[in-house]
């Protein structure tokens, strides 16, 4: 039987994600209540609202994120960020991920994602600091073996100090690979074996976005 593996965190009001990124703010555009008003006795519906940053919860970064000429959401096919074979490579208790953790995998258009550990703190203040994150030669040795995707269960993919750079970011979306970034749920799924899902919305001018991300386990 086929089975199917959650990746992402669950968006709810207020929630954190990011050092300085707001929690999204969730509304009501028609309540229930009000809806008895439009149709006929006993047929009612909701329609909420919802306000958000667009990088919350488990996101997509696309080129356009980085590079403004790069592909945007409406822009990505579904090709890129779907039904991709999977590879999970295990660093739980690295800082940083660097290239050896790579070694002797075979990643040419697979889904490479890190698992860390990290996403154990999600949530919590953590989370936000002293997180894993992969290393410039690791992201490079990605770019040149052909990777399709490349996704951590971790902040950021990159180290964040101040005013930094940030190299994965750049070396990864400079080649036009998606990354999916505050992932979960890494532990469970098998080193291979896998094909990974991860489409956004098709918004036009925007770079990243929400995703629901899940594994379908071959078999």
């Amino acid at each position: 039987m086929t089975r199917l593996i959650e990746l992402s965190h669950r968006i709810v009001e207020g929630m954190r994600t990011y050092p300085g990124v707001p929690g999204p703010r969730l509304g009501v555009h028609l309540s229930r209540e009000a809806s008895r008003e439009l149709y006929a006795p006993g047929t009612e519906f909701h329609i909420g609202s919802i306000e958000l940053v667009a990088n919350t919860g488990t996101y997509l970064d696309t080129p356009y994120h980085r590079y403004p000429d790069g592909p945007d959401l409406s822009e990505m096919p579904l090709e890129a960020v779907t039904d991709l074979p999977g590879l999970v490579v295990r660093a739980e208790g690295a800082r940083s991920v660097g290239p050896d953790r790579f070694a002797g995998h075979d990643v040419r258009g697979r889904a490479v994602l890190v698992q860390t550990g990290w996403d154990r703190h999600f949530g919590t203040d953590a989370y936000l600091h002293g997180h894993p994150y992969l290393e410039p030669a690791a992201a490079e040795w990605l770019v040149e073996r052909g990777a399709a995707l490349v996704g951590i269960d971790s902040l950021n993919i990159d180290d964040i100090p101040p005013h930094g750079e940030r190299p994965a970011h750049t070396l990864l979306l400079g080649a036009g690979i998606p990354i999916v970034e505050h992932m979960t749920g890494l532990a469970a799924l098998p080193e291979t074996g896998f094909r990974l899902h991860a489409a956004p919305l098709m918004v036009k001018g925007m770079g990243t976005f929400p995703v629901r991300a899940y594994a379908v386990l071959d078999g």
